[in-house]
Parts: structure tokens; sequence; C-alpha cells
């Protein structure tokens, strides 16, 4: 017990340096703000675009789609860089050699995405209290519902983050995941209302997190004006946390068997040969 604690207190002050360090490198700090000013400008060009629904417009609806959306994209894109790129560095297998290591890595990872993830949005929930008077969070229900979205969504992205980052070595293949990760972003009603394409699309869409972690954040900021856009005019809560919670469970599944067969076999001239070919591709 003593060792597991001192691996979680180890992980947790881990995730902390990490954080701080995001935020006190320049480079750092600039890829990690660039996403969300650009989305918040998108918003402000779309705010007097109509959607059909009662007072509302585009930019209103897009708003809570990208809170959604930054959850989607920190649990499945930054989770498997940061594997891909740590096992080819070799910070995975100097953890592996220390008593607890990986899950002192894991946890680590796991503070400092998720608090990475809830700065983006406490910023963007921020600019959009401002700015669009339609966004509310409705009392204490409301924040509890917001609340509830953000921890269910990280379960159902993050696990499946650390399998997409130990099943690709190299972080340059990492593109593999974003491309089909940006065709889901399309279809799934992040941009504009999914009603309007056609139902096919909109069943796929359904099909993953992407689109029930954007429902689940306009259910919890949104007027019920907003319902006139969405798949059967409602809000649907009990599918939005049966889906977000279905593939938290296969991830949690999946997540453990992979990560220690990927521990397995890493060693010191897996490591060498990975640093090598970089540096001949560098050259």
């Amino acid at each position: 017990m003593n060792r597991l604690s001192g691996a979680a207190r180890s992980g947790f002050s881990r995730g902390l340096i990490e954080f701080r360090h995001m935020f006190t490198t320049t480079q750092d700090l600039v890829a990690f703000l660039l996403p969300t000013v650009i989305f918040m400008v998108a918003m402000a060009f779309l705010r007097a675009v109509p959607t059909g629904a009662a007072g509302l417009s585009i930019g209103t609806l897009m708003v809570t789609s990208v809170l959604g959306s930054n959850v989607c994209f920190s649990g499945l894109l930054t989770v498997s860089q940061a594997l891909s790129t740590e096992r080819e560095d070799g910070t995975l297998l100097r953890a592996k050699a220390v008593p607890n290591g990986m899950l002192s890595y894991l946890i680590g990872k796991i503070v400092f995405i998720s608090g990475a993830t809830l700065v983006s949005l406490v910023i963007t929930l921020t600019y959009a209290l401002v700015v669009f008077d339609e966004v509310t969070v409705p009392g204490p229900l409301g924040w509890l519902k917001l609340a509830a979205v953000l921890v269910f969504g990280l379960f159902a992205t993050m696990p499946l983050g650390a399998v997409l980052g130990s099943v690709f070595s190299s972080p340059r293949m990492t593109g593999f995941i974003s491309m089909p990760i940006m065709g889901l972003m399309a279809v799934s009603g992040i941009l504009y209302p999914i009603t309007i394409l056609p139902v096919w699309v909109q069943w796929i869409a359904q099909a993953f997190p992407m689109y029930w972690l954007g429902l689940g954040m306009r259910s919890a900021l949104l007027p019920d004006s907003a319902l006139a856009v969405e798949i059967g005019q409602s809000w649907r809560g009990w599918e939005t946390f049966g889906v977000l919670g279905l593939w938290a469970v296969i991830g949690l599944a999946l997540a453990p068997a992979v990560l220690r067969r990927m521990a397995r076999r890493e060693s010191g001239s897996s490591v060498a040969a990975r640093r090598e070919k970089a540096m001949q591709r560098i050259g």
C-alpha cells in the first residue's frame, strides 16, 4: 500500500510539474492557447448566423460543441502523442525501470492532461458567458451536469488515447490518428447542427464520443429552445452518459493490457533504434 501511495504522490507531483512547465514555456503555451483563440474568433464571426432555433445562432451552438471537442481532442490526441513521443525518447523505459514507475507515469499524465483540459474549458466558458447572452449555467444542477459530462468525457477518451499511443511507436505516425478524428469532427455537429446532415451520417456520428460530449455540453449550458436543432428534439441525458460510459468501459478494459504489453517490449536497444531512425530522417 505504501508503494502504491508513493507512486500516486510521485505521479501527482510529476503531473503538476508538467502543468507548470507548459504555462512557463512560450512555445508550449502558444501551442496550447492557439486552437482556443481560433475557435473564439470563429464563434464571434458566427454570432449573428441563425440556426432556426429561437434566439440562437450557430456561434452559440458552436461554443458548447467546442467545449466537448476540446475534451475529446485532449483525451485522444494529447494522450496518444505524449505516449508515442516519450516512448521514442526513452522516458517510458526509464519509468519502467522504477518500481511502480509506469503507474506513477500514467497518474502524472492524467493529472497534467486533466488540468490542461480544465483550463481550456474555463477559458472558453468564461468567454462564452461574457459574449453570448444565451449561454448560461442554470444553477448548481447545471454546474453538476457540466462537471459530470467533463469527467465522463475524460474517462471515455483518455484510455483510448493511451491505447492509440501504445500502438504507434513514433509521434510522426499520430497523423493517422488525427485524420479520422478531424473527419468525426466534421460530422459531429461542432460547426453546424447535426440535423442538417443525412440520417446515415448522423448515425455514424452518434457511435463516437465526440457527438455526445457536444450534446452533453449543450444540454448543460443552453436553453431548451436549442432543442429545435437536436435529434429528436431531446437532450437525451441518459443516452449521453450511457454512450460515454460504454466508451469508458471499453477503454479501461483495453488500456491496461495494451500498456503492459508495450512496457514489456520496451528496451534500451529498441529506444536506440528509434532514435537512430529519427536522426536519419533529420539528416
